[in-house]
């Protein structure tokens, strides 16, 4: 069982990732996700996206949250997650599978949420089986600030800790997250002017196996916090430090519409060109994407929420 719920949850997460806009990054926490994170503006109830592996649907609260996504595969295979609130607060998510037109017990999972705010906030969150088995328990603590600084998970084959640690050090902020003792993950956000004048926001997160390093990404955003660059690193053991293997720089027009996309892979480059078509609202939402020079594209049909009337009493 724990296999596959394993897999279940990193299909959903690729998933989700493709539409995800560039530099949006999956945490250990609780995720929640909204309209800007999909590139989507305005009072948006709804929008369907027409891929080339089949449909992606996504709905949304009034207050932009995501409340129900669906990936369909063909018209009898396709998995739903519903996510339910209490004001900006996760409380319950569920995956369901359906396979052949069934929904699948086996593989469906749900992750409810507890939220105790009597000292410091701490979430719980527990992921049982559509058959009432208990998969996992994570405890996620927070400090005054509201700072994640530890997360406990257990289940049958025991339990692990892992340690949120905060520094700043000449205007540079680390977080460094410690699995039992040993370094798995450290971020470190720091700010520089440009030529122009002008200051981006770097992060730089490095990633670790049982203490030892094995990869990093360093993430540049503009003052408008739109990703501008990403370099992906490898460790390399000879050299002892971390090599770069990819380069990533985005440009975007004056609405922040991203515009193209040039990869460096060793001597390899690689480009992208946006082109897009708008639906005419005033939100001024994209309903098809082109991508060049391979002239590949996506469509969405985006469908808002009413405009609300309020009615003044003379």
């Amino acid at each position: 069982m724990q296999k596959i719920y394993t897999t279940i949850i990193l299909d959903l997460i690729m998933v989700i990732g493709l539409f995800l806009l560039p530099g949006k990054i999956f945490t250990q926490e609780p995720q929640i996700f909204t309209l800007e994170d999909f590139d989507l503006r305005g009072t948006v109830k709804s929008c369907l996206v027409i891929t080339d592996y089949g449909k992606e649907e996504f709905e949304f609260n009034r207050e932009g949250l995501l409340t129900k996504n669906v990936t369909r595969y063909s018209d009898s295979d396709y998995n739903i997650t519903y996510y339910k609130y209490s004001g900006d607060q996760l409380m319950e998510k569920r995956d369901e599978i359906y396979l052949e037109g069934e929904f699948d017990k086996q593989t469906s999972i749900a992750h409810f949420y507890e939220v105790d705010t009597t000292s410091s906030k701490k979430v719980t969150e527990k992921i049982i089986s559509y058959d009432g088995e208990v998969l996992d328990i994570y405890e996620y603590s927070y400090n005054e600030d509201g700072n994640l600084i530890k997360i406990i998970r257990s289940n049958n084959a025991g339990f692990d800790e892992t340690n949120i640690e905060y520094t700043t050090y000449k205007g540079e902020t680390t977080i460094t997250y410690l699995l039992n003792g040993l370094v798995l993950k450290s971020i470190r956000t720091s700010y520089k002017k440009n030529r122009k004048g002008v200051k981006n926001k770097i992060v730089l997160t490095k990633e670790f196996i049982e203490g030892i390093p094995n990869k990093a990404r360093e993430m540049i955003y503009n003052s408008e916090n739109k990703l501008t660059s990403l370099k992906e690193f490898n460790y390399d053991e000879k050299k002892k430090s971390f090599v770069p293997n990819k380069a990533i720089n985005y440009t975007y027009d004056d609405t922040g519409m991203l515009l193209k996309e040039v990869e460096k892979i060793e001597k390899s480059v690689n480009t992208k060109e946006y082109i897009y078509q708008f639906d005419g609202e005033d939100q001024g939402n994209w309903v098809k994407k082109i991508i060049t020079p391979k002239n590949l594209f996506s469509t969405r049909s985006i469908t808002y929420y009413p405009d609300e009337t309020i009615e003044v009493e003379e």
